[in-house]
């Protein structure tokens, strides 16, 4: 199971600070919407170019325009993008087929479907698929992804949305190939310690 620390509402300089104190107990590092909305791409080019050997995702949320955002993020080193699950048919193929002309990958955010809606994003292959809770929901009603099951158990699966201990260790059952935590390490008083623990449960999959 990879963790990935996601970096939002922070400057660069603070979002790559933040990354190292913690680089040796995460895999991925998320470039937060808030960063690109903020920066533009040259977050992703800093991160990149900072941590080199992570996995670097560009959390584009993409609705629309996809041949060219993928490019964007593409070039300027993201190794993941991401796109919504609510997009069009020809707006996900069109990031996927981008995404395979770069060597990269994406994965789709399944951000308020309903059930019927994420039936029909099951052929998808080779993708991603981010079960999620919004940050709005999280601050307004404490809404946390406590998912137990998910459509997609057979697929690659992603879950983000208040993630802490806790709730690592419910969701580690549907063996998801990526964790996306936040506030549970970018609010910790001490980050290093919270991610070293956060990525020993992460393991416990693969010694049971």
């Amino acid at each position: 199971m990879n963790i990935q620390l996601a970096l939002d509402r922070f400057s660069i300089e603070d979002a790559k600070a933040i990354a190292k104190e913690v680089e040796d107990h995460v895999d991925w590092i998320e470039v937060g919407t808030s960063l690109i909305k903020e920066f533009g791409m040259l977050s992703v080019k800093e991160l990149k170019m900072t941590f080199p050997d992570k996995t670097i995702l560009a959390d584009m949320k993409t609705m629309d325009n996809a041949k060219y955002e993928a490019a964007l993020c593409f070039e300027a080193g993201a190794d993941v993008m991401t796109v919504m699950g609510a997009a069009s048919e020809a707006t996900i193929t069109t990031c996927i087929q981008t995404a395979r002309q770069y060597g990269k990958e994406v994965m789709i955010d399944l951000l308020n479907l309903t059930d019927t809606q994420k039936e029909q994003l099951k052929s998808y292959n080779d993708v991603i698929f981010c079960e999620h809770v919004s940050k709005d929901d999280q601050e307004t009603s404490g809404s946390k992804n406590e998912t137990t099951s998910s459509l997609f158990q057979d697929k690659r699966l992603a879950m983000a949305g208040g993630i802490t201990e806790a709730s690592l260790v419910r969701l580690r059952e549907l063996k998801p190939e990526v964790v996306i935590i936040g506030s549970a390490i970018t609010k910790a008083d001490n980050r290093n310690q919270a991610a070293e623990r956060l990525k020993q449960l992460s393991k416990y999959e693969e010694a049971n």
